[in-house]
């Protein structure tokens, strides 16, 4: 008797879903983890939940009195925690982090590719320069990093966590070159999670809302600096709209203990995913809408970093100033 082929193609179905259903989540304790841009904001935050979770960490970000800072608080609670300051957009900087979270903590687990820019501004005042900047760092670093890392992680059948956004789900107005480059990342994601996973390791890509990470300082902004870094600003720090950074941490964390393939980070992300992904034309009108009462571009060339142009709104808003305090954001 053979079987109708809906069948098969549902029991088929049904045998993955169980797999995942009921295989052993990916215990993090004890697991060399290597995180870049982990000296503040999101990747501090994660560093933090790592630590919780008894992982041994290799952080990586350019700037060593940040690392410094970021490992003396994560290392009063008794964790192990390596620095190396470097940039992940040159490969041999890449290659000597992994060689030294092998070095120090014995081989590597798990890679997270955190680091990455912002650039707010109208597309009329982005060049093609932007975009080939940000996907460096947002796109290219993640590929750069996942091959550095891939023998030790095929070893030791480890795990790759790509932070991308819900802008890769929808290009956000003002958001245009970076919005580019997630979009970018996240296809890189579903192309590294397809072709590794026979060899072992696992690629969790995961798309995170508006976040409190305090990072808004780091943001380059073009056009009208004042006006386009006050609305990222408080966007980014407005209740409900955006998420507490610790919150956020440990939803990505299980995203990548459960293996996931993909998961949306927040509320408002996961709605703003499901629309698009149901009505697309109302929501490229909803936003088009949107970016007619933005601030116009401007004749000005040139960009200025967030902390440069802070406003009396900035400066007052609770929500920024907390994150910016606990998550290292702040200069000294």
């Amino acid at each position: 008797m053979r079987l109708p082929k809906r069948l098969l193609l549902a029991a088929g179905i049904g045998a993955l879903a169980a797999r995942r259903t009921f295989q052993a989540p990916y215990l993090l304790e004890g697991r060399s983890v290597l995180i870049t841009g982990g000296s503040r904001g999101l990747g501090l935050a994660l560093a933090r939940e790592l630590v919780r979770q008894g992982a041994a960490l290799t952080l990586m970000a350019r700037h060593q009195d940040a690392l410094d800072r970021a490992a003396a608080e994560l290392r009063t609670s008794g964790a192990r925690v390596h620095t190396v300051a470097g940039d992940v957009t040159v490969q041999a900087d890449v290659d000597r982090a992994v060689e030294e979270a092998v070095k120090v903590h014995g081989g590597l687990d798990v890679l997270i590719s955190n680091a990455g820019i912002i650039q707010a501004g109208p597309l009329a005042n982005m060049t093609e320069k932007d975009f080939r900047d940000i996907m460096e760092i947002n796109t290219y670093a993640t590929l750069r990093l996942t091959r550095a890392a891939l023998p030790q992680l095929r070893a030791r059948r480890g795990r790759v966590l790509i932070v991308a956004s819900v802008g890769s789900k929808f290009a956000v107005p003002h958001l245009g070159p970076y919005s580019v480059s997630k979009f970018a990342v996240a296809g890189l994601g579903q192309a590294l999670r397809t072709e590794l996973d026979r060899e072992g390791v696992t690629v969790t890509t995961v798309h995170p809302g508006l976040m409190q990470t305090g990072s808004a300082r780091q943001v380059t902004v073009k056009g009208q600096y004042e006006k386009e870094y006050t609305l990222f600003a408080t966007l980014d720090n407005t209740p409900v709209l955006s998420m507490d950074a610790s919150s956020a941490a440990r939803r990505i964390l299980r995203a990548l203990m459960r293996g996931d393939a993909d998961a949306t980070i927040g509320g408002p992300a996961t709605f703003m995913r499901y629309a698009q992904a149901l009505a697309p034309q109302l929501t490229a009108d909803l936003l088009a809408l949107t970016n007619r009462v933005l601030p116009v571009p401007t004749t000005r060339d040139g960009a200025m970093r967030g902390a440069e142009v802070e406003t009396a709104v900035t400066r007052q808003n609770p929500l920024k100033q907390r994150a910016e305090r606990q998550l290292n954001e702040l200069d000294g």
